[in-house]
């Protein structure tokens, strides 16, 4: 990028977050909309704005993109939540396809009608029996399924004791179901406890729902699940673990972390989604009673009032986990894990760092807000599709580049993303400088 066109990005463009304009203030709810979007779209017109993009082929490790102004990109991908490389799977495409035969393409019902089909029901059994727990009830993704099981169950005088890193959907359905929402600093089992303590000295009658992940996608690491569930049995409180990212890809009989802390069947609530390892969008919550099943049936509003997983969904995802569960569900893992510890060691060896643990999210380092933005907007040109994750999705000046690893990357594809994101690291840090330099005349002297 030249002097000149750094000239050309307002600085106002590298600068704001979208928690900016969380909270508009006026009387019209819908104008009170446009000052995001003029901050959105200053962003998008200085090539910024890198979200809201549509792959073309779907989530293949090399594929076509195009951003939200119909701008076409090529590139490795890793950018897709694809982790074990099932969605382009023959064995998957296979069954959908006999599916829509048997079946058609809609299940035309909630789970609390008709909605439900053999292969809903099969699925069920077949997670239940995976996580070694006694009952499993789906949703129609994972987001509603981590709504749902909080909101369902938690009421008004109940509290909710939260890891301050958990995924929105569990935020949302907590604030929606009590003001006792309490926040713990991240993996902080000790601060639980306080918590904990503080909570029972004053109330021994409400509810208590503790709820963390076994494996945190910004930062890759884990909790001590068998810790926080001592914890909830010493103070009668519920623990919930979202397994989203970990399950069916990591451990090796792909049990997650669950499987790997000798947690199944000892959690409370156990909370998933589909959409990372199994091919399909859906979520489920497994719990060790029927009759936690059907109050959340009932009471679990994403459950009652949304329509129930097409009959295509639950076969695929069926399908995924008889494959997860093979002896091949074995080698993609292998292969997914050699290609996450390819990854950390290349981008070691040109200097560039990374968040937590082996897993199949790789955030890299960036820093400031203003010079991840400038990375990002080179990445598309240079070839790679990644994402950016900035504030307030992560702590402010801590933005990142989120890599997901797929089992079928090559080792090109791998090589080829570490200098790329080199290239595009070294050139934002000389855009960064440039930007906001006033412009100098021939003679090198600033107007």
């Amino acid at each position: 990028m030249s002097e000149k066109t750094n000239a050309c990005i307002p600085p106002a463009a590298l600068a704001g977050s979208m928690r900016d304009f969380r909270v508009p203030g006026g009387t019209d709810l819908l104008k009170r909309t446009q000052g995001f979007y003029e901050w959105q779209n200053l962003r998008r017109q200085s090539g910024l704005w890198p979200f809201s993009r549509a792959t073309e082929t779907g989530p293949d490790t090399v594929c076509w993109a195009q951003d939200d102004r119909g701008n076409k990109m090529h590139g490795v991908n890793f950018a897709s939540q694809d982790y074990l490389s099932l969605s382009s799977h023959s064995a998957i495409k296979s069954v959908a396809k006999a599916t829509i035969d048997r079946c058609g393409v809609h299940s035309a019902g909630s789970p609390a009608l008709v909605g439900n089909t053999s292969y809903s029901i099969a699925l069920e059994r077949k997670i239940a029996d995976f996580l070694q727990t006694e009952e499993v009830l789906l949703y129609p993704t994972g987001w509603a399924a981590g709504f749902g099981v909080v909101k369902g169950l938690v009421r008004s005088a109940d509290h909710v004791v939260m890891d301050i890193l958990s995924h929105s959907c569990l935020q949302e359905g907590a604030s929606a179901a009590t003001s006792n929402l309490h926040m713990f600093r991240h993996l902080d089992t000790d601060y639980c406890r306080n918590i904990l303590t503080k909570i029972r000295a004053k109330d021994n009658e409400n509810g208590i729902l503790v709820v963390t992940e076994a494996l945190f996608s910004m930062d890759s690491d884990t909790p001590d699940l068998s810790a926080l569930q001592e914890l909830c049995h010493e103070f009668n409180a519920t623990l919930v673990v979202d397994v989203a990212h970990d399950l069916g890809n990591l451990g090796e009989n792909g049990r997650g972390y669950l499987g790997m802390q000798d947690m199944l069947g000892k959690i409370d609530i156990v909370m998933g989604s589909f959409s990372k390892t199994f091919a399909s969008n859906g979520g489920f919550i497994a719990c060790r009673s029927r009759a936690v099943k059907e109050y959340l049936r009932f009471y679990s509003a994403p459950a009652t009032f949304s329509n129930a997983l097409s009959p295509i969904q639950s076969a695929i995802v069926l399908k995924a986990f008889e494959i997860v569960e093979s002896l091949e569900g074995q080698a993609l893992r292998s292969a997914m894990m050699a290609n996450v510890l390819t990854l950390r060691h290349k981008l070691r060896e040109v200097g560039l760092d990374y968040y937590g643990d082996p897993s199949a999210i790789v955030c890299v380092k960036m820093g400031s807000e203003g010079l991840a933005r400038l990375v990002s907007k080179q990445l598309p040109e240079l070839g790679l599709v990644a994402n950016l994750v900035e504030f307030p999705a992560v702590p402010k000046g801590a933005a990142r580049i989120r890599m997901q690893v797929m089992a079928n990357h090559s080792e090109q594809n791998i090589t080829n993303a570490v200098q790329i994101l080199r290239t595009a690291r070294q050139q934002a840090e000389i855009d960064l400088a440039a930007i906001g330099r006033p412009p100098r005349d021939r003679q090198g002297v600033a107007a």
